[in-house]
């Protein structure tokens, strides 16, 4: 049986480079749940239940793929759901260190999940929620970068 595995974050939006993320972690994991997660001291653009909106309709047809929010430890949350493994995405070796300083942490407070990090394809290295967000707002054109259902919602923002 194939492991279990958390991928966190923020997901506002989601992006076509989250959406590689996962196709990767198919061929690893059995269980793959996309985990929003809720940071008060955040003010994100879509609201919690919008990013569960749009994630559980981008991710709509895999079928080892469920979406869920939650709010305290991430370890604690992986424990609760009997996963084995957390998934990050690495873009640039700038991200490498925090994402170590996180996983060392996350190890320290449960030993038993382990954090494996993937690399998105070449075309999504540079992509992030923020730029996504920028550009869509100043009326730049995102729909390649993110799935149709993210690309509405976007466009119905930056027409206000």
């Amino acid at each position: 049986m194939k492991p279990h595995a958390i991928y966190p974050g923020t997901f506002d939006p989601v992006t076509n480079g989250h959406m590689d993320i996962v196709r990767r972690c198919r061929p690893v994991f059995g269980k793959v749940t996309v985990a929003i997660a809720v940071n008060r001291a955040k003010t994100p653009l879509f609201s919690l239940e919008e990013r569960l909106s749009m994630l559980n309709e981008a991710f709509s047809g895999m079928d080892f793929v469920e979406v869920e929010a939650f709010e305290g430890l991430l370890v604690e949350f992986a424990r609760a759901r009997g996963a084995q493994a957390i998934v990050r995405g690495l873009r640039a070796v700038s991200d490498f260190e925090y994402e170590l300083q996180m996983a060392l942490m996350n190890r320290r407070l449960e030993s038993r999940i382990d954090t494996v990090f993937l690399m998105p394809s070449e075309e999504y290295t540079y992509l992030s929620s923020s730029i996504v967000r920028a550009v869509a707002l100043a009326g730049g054109d995102v729909s390649a970068l993110v799935p149709p259902c993210v690309h509405k919602r976007l466009e119905a923002l930056a027409q206000r």
